[in-house]
């Protein structure tokens, strides 16, 4: 029997080829660019993925304050964080996010859709959310990431 054997191509750490890409959040909804933001920071979109290697790219995201939600999200979804304490669990909605904190409602949703461990975390640092147009990254050349 003539079987031919296919190896498959595992990405080393020196090999990562890292590129820069951004995002206008304007009028988008939270879900939907959330999920293309966590595909690209992960390295899904690259044929050269690994799992347990950070070849995802960086992402920038400005207008993070003009995003939308989806229904009547604004006043529904809620925001959870404990403090450790007995009754220490603080509840925002959505609408008190996006004052206090516009860049949080991205950064939590990504967050949640990349996994939970050190390289999760690690790859979570190459998002860069940005509150208005402007953001300090023109030096790395970012190509548009449509969404």
């Amino acid at each position: 029997m003539n079987t031919l054997s296919f190896k498959t191509k595992s990405i080393r750490n020196e090999d990562v080829n890292k590129e820069w890409f951004i995002v206008d959040a304007e009028g988008k909804t939270v879900g939907r660019i959330c999920t293309t933001i966590a595909h690209v920071l992960r390295g899904k979109h690259k044929p050269s993925y690994t799992p347990h290697i950070d070849d995802g790219d960086n992402v920038i995201v400005v207008n993070a304050e003009k995003v939308k939600f989806s229904g009547d999200k604004w006043s529904q979804k809620e925001y959870l964080r404990y403090s450790g304490y007995t009754g220490g669990l603080k509840k925002r909605t959505a609408k008190e996010v996006l004052k206090k904190m516009p860049h949080a409602i991205i950064e939590s949703a990504v967050r949640g859709m990349l996994p939970k461990n050190r390289l999760g975390r690690t790859q979570f640092r190459n998002l860069f959310v940005y509150v208005g147009p402007e953001h300090p990254h023109t030096a790395q050349k970012p190509s548009p990431l449509e969404v």
